[in-house]
This record gives C-alpha cells, structure tokens and sequence, in this order.
C-alpha cells in the first residue's frame, strides 16, 4: 500500500514536529558546515573537557607518513597492495573499497573486502588475480578478496574475480557479503565479455560457496554503489551512484514466499520480486525532485515507491526509464549501514547537477513510517586544502561507541570522523599518505570503515594504492554532546 501524499500531509499536521523525529534513535543534527567546527581543532585535555567530552583530542601527525590518529591510539596494516600477498602468491590486489567484517573460526576476524578497478585486466599493476571457479568475466579486473586476521598473522585469498568497479556492497543477516558492481558497461564495452552493474553474493567462510559466481540480476542493473538488508521483512535497498541524470534509491522486496539463507539469491529468475525506485514528497504532500532541496537538518519526507520498468536496462539505464516528476533523485548516494530499524543513507556531494548544492547529507530512513529524515548535512567546504572542515561522506558504519563513524571522499585532507547523537563531530583519523608531489599533494579516500564484530577494532582502508588498516585505542562511549 503506497503512502499517499494526501496521507502524509495529514499525519504531519497531526503529529507536528513528533514526524521530524520519527524513527531516530539520536538527532544526528548538525548545521550546515558545522562540521568544520572546533571540535575538529581542539588541542589537550582542557579542549576536550571544553567540548564536553566528545572525541578523543587533536590527531597526532605520524611519523610513517601514513596515519595521524589520537594520542593512545594506534594502527596496523594489515593488507598493502604490491606488499602483502594472498594465498596463491600473487600481491595484494590494490583499489580497496567496501569492507565488512565477520566472526570467523576458532577466535578469527574475517573481512570481504571490494577491489574497484574498472575496465580491462591490463590497465591495472595489481587486478584481481583470476582464480579458477571464482571468475565471471575473465576480461574484468575486480572483484573481492577475504582477509582472515588472527592475532599477528594475516592470510588473504580470493572470494571472487571478474567483476568490475565493485565500489561499497553489504553484508547480510547469514553473515555474507553483497559486493555491487558501480558500472553499467555491458558486453563489447571497455574490453568487457560479459554485461556488468550487477550485484554478486560472497561467503567469507565457505570457499566453496563462491564458485561458479551469478550476478543477482533480480536487483537490477546499474552503477550500484552499496547495499542493505532489511532483517524483519526482508527488502534490500540499494543505491546508485550516477549522474546525468542524478542517481536513485531503490527497494527491492521478495518474491511471496521467498525465505532468506545462504546462496538463496542466486536462486531468484531474472525478474523475481519487485524492484522498485523512490519517490519523495513533503508534508505540504509537494513532490519533491531532488533530496539537495533539503536545506535544514530534520527535514522529513514521505516516501513511495515506484516500479521499475526494465531491470536489466537493456536499452535504457534504469534511472533514464523514468520522467520529470516520477521519481526523486540525488548526486552521488553512496554508502548505507542498517541500524535503529532502519537505513541510514548517504548523499556525498551535490554540485551544478543538482538544485543545491552541498558537501554532504546522511538521511534515515524507517521503512515503518516510510519517512526519510535528513540527521547530517555539511555546507561546501570554501578550501578542502586546509585542515579542519569535513567534507564528501562516503561509507559509513553506526559505532558500538554511539552515533556515526564516516569515511570522506571529498577533496584535499581526508578524514575518518565521528558524529555523535546529538550531531557533534570530531576527527579519527587523517591519511597523510601522499600519493601527489610535494608541490601539489594528494590524498586518497578513506574507504571500508566497519568495526570489528568485539567492537575492539576499526577497520578502514585508504584506497590508493590500496591499504587495509587496523586501528585500536582507547575507545568510548560518545555523549551526545
């Protein structure tokens, strides 16, 4: 049953401000660019009492050159492209993008981590190495490794290769990974054998579960970008990372009778299920066409779904099937973490694309209320050179410490940076791994951030070239500030 417009304008005038908060656990809430607030400067103990206790103080440079963090904190490389190798002999593969982690055996951390290369084998030093049983396209460069970390010792090997551009993903209530394929190329197209943009299943603890690799083309195809389960009712929501047109989020619900477990998405037809793409409008019941129109935190919007014509696109990207005024759309909807019963969302940027322009939004949506409420947004960073401001959220991972943990893809310094329930922020970690010159230098995104399952450890990568770390500390629970 679909959330009519006329139905959401009522309930709002009812409820009142009570459908502002409905389905937040915390006001994730920040002003525009208060994010590049002092919380991100502070220096020494009287700081941070200053900030009531947010955060854990001022990064500290790191000699290595690779990552400030806090005093009392450190980090371990666990994978390095070029450096570490896998199972098989061959070097890590570099591009490291969406990570989740998962209880392995006897004591064990495993990680699926996504490799986004895009294109032909030979454009890559470091591709996927195509290990027999687990490739799809032998002409594609990504696809996935699974890292199991015990104590000191670290061994990778291949989940699964041949896929392409596999950007962020999810994991699963059985405890697997959905790695998404951010590319539409098909058959013929940049080198490629086989039709992409697909999503693909793959289990960390069982090898063999991983042969002989099927996309899940009832989700679709297009340039996925990350990907969530719904644990009680059992829809997948998914967004797109596209422009030109802008992106979309979509809804996938299963077939009546469909039951969730390993390897039982590979099952599905082609067709099975609904997939359907969102369409927003505000509580005056006005549609609303793109989510950069949203200028203040707590804004609410309700939501209804609209089917997709021609899943597979096989003539048309999915997100050109639909006209002005069919569906809402938004620049750069990047990575999702399912908590508080329900998905929060990331919009990284919006630029002349787009109506208003931004340098960030998270959203939640509560699929109970169908309602999405913007929790963060950040204005434009006027100089992304200069420490301090944050800008570009990407993946994003909800901390057993309370509130966010974000990984910034935007432009010049990158962080990794908490938000806590009441919207304070506050840096974790910074690259200081110049992949520029001294004269122009520059810096790779923060990808993969997720906490171990003890809740011990942050993982998260540096993209380029290709770094997988460990960071430990003296973690806490975070006021709200």
């Amino acid at each position: 049953m679909s959330l009519t417009r006329r139905d959401f304008a009522r309930r709002s005038a009812i409820t009142g401000a009570g459908v502002a908060l409905a389905g937040s656990v915390g006001a994730l809430a920040t002003a525009p660019n208060a994010l590049a607030s002092t919380d991100t400067e502070s220096v020494g103990e009287e700081s941070a009492d200053r900030h009531g206790g947010v955060g854990y103080g001022p990064l500290v440079p790191d000699p290595k050159g690779v990552l400030a963090l806090p005093a009392g904190f450190s980090y371990r490389v666990i994978t390095y492209s070029g450096r570490t190798k896998l199972d098989s002999g061959e070097f890590t593969p570099s591009n490291h993008d969406g990570t989740s982690t998962f209880d392995g055996p006897r004591g064990t951390t495993l990680l699926v981590n996504n490799h986004e290369l895009k294109g032909p084998r030979d454009s890559w030093k470091y591709p996927v190495p195509l290990t027999e049983g687990l490739v799809y396209d032998p002409a594609a460069s990504g696809g996935c490794t699974v890292v199991e970390v015990r104590h000191d010792k670290v061994a990778e090997w291949v989940g699964i290769a041949g896929t392409s551009t596999n950007c962020a993903g999810g994991n699963t209530p059985w405890d697997t990974w959905l790695t998404c394929e951010e590319t539409e190329d098909k058959a013929g197209q940049n080198g490629m054998t086989k039709d992409h943009g697909y999503v693909f299943e793959v289990d960390p603890a069982d090898r063999r579960r991983n042969r002989n690799p099927k996309p899940i083309k009832a989700l679709g195809r297009y340039a996925h970008e990350a990907v969530v389960v719904d644990p009680r009712r059992g829809r997948l929501y998914l967004t797109e990372d596209a422009a030109t047109p802008n992106g979309l989020l979509y809804r996938w619900t299963p077939p009546q009778g469909f039951e969730h477990g390993h390897g039982q998405l590979r099952t599905l037809t082609d067709d099975a299920g609904a997939l359907q793409a969102f369409k927003c409008f505000d509580s005056g019941g006005r549609f609303v066409d793109d989510l950069s129109r949203a200028t203040k935190i707590g804004t609410v919007y309700g939501v209804d779904w609209v089917d997709v014509p021609d899943r597979d696109a096989r003539t048309v990207s999915v997100r050109k099937q639909f006209a002005a005024g069919e569906v809402t759309r938004a620049r750069k909807l990047e990575g999702m973490w399912w908590s508080d019963g329900g998905v929060y969302i990331v919009s990284s940027y919006a630029r002349e694309e787009s109506p208003v322009q931004h340098d960030g939004q998270v959203w939640f949506y509560d699929p109970k209320r169908r309602t999405l409420t913007l929790k963060v947004l950040i204005g434009v960073n006027p100089d992304p050179s200069v420490d301090g401001a944050f800008d570009g959220p990407d993946n994003i991972t909800v901390s057993p410490y309370g509130g966010l943990v974000i990984a910034e893809d935007g432009e010049g310094v990158q962080h990794l940076f908490g938000a806590t329930d009441s919207g304070r922020t506050y840096p974790i970690a910074r690259n200081e791994l110049n992949i520029g010159t001294e004269e122009a230098p520059a810096y790779s995104e923060f990808t993969g951030v997720t906490f171990s399952p003890d809740g011990r450890t942050l993982f998260a990568n540096i993209q380029e070239p290709g770094i997988m770390l460990a960071i430990t500390g003296p973690w806490k629970r975070q006021k709200r500030g």
